[in-house]
């Protein structure tokens, strides 16, 4: 405690210095409260971000399948006429079988 404050509250006894240190709580708790609503808004932000990031990579998941499927149509056209099977057929197929 600085010696002004020590100073002016001397006049007031006990009771001046249980005001003052009610005070210094009230205000160290209004603090903490508002870090605690920045904290919570914060997180509040994240969790929606983290919402939409999870929904674009599952609606690219979605896109890459339908894209990997119509590759393999293409690819399995084109093995039907020449009747084998090509470098992209066949890492295609490995690169399901690691996915799955």
């Amino acid at each position: 405690m600085d010696p002004a404050t020590m100073t002016s509250l001397t006049p007031f006894g006990a009771a001046g210095l249980i005001a003052f240190l009610w005070l210094t709580e009230r205000r160290s708790a209004a603090e903490r409260e508002r870090q605690l609503t920045e904290a919570h808004e914060r997180l509040v932000r994240q969790r929606s971000e983290l919402t939409l990031l999870v929904d674009v990579v599952r609606e690219n998941t979605r896109a890459l399948t339908a894209l990997e499927g119509a590759l393999r149509g293409v690819l399995d056209r084109g093995r039907g006429r020449t009747g084998e099977r090509g470098a992209v057929a066949e890492a295609s197929d490995r690169a399901s079988e690691r996915a799955a």
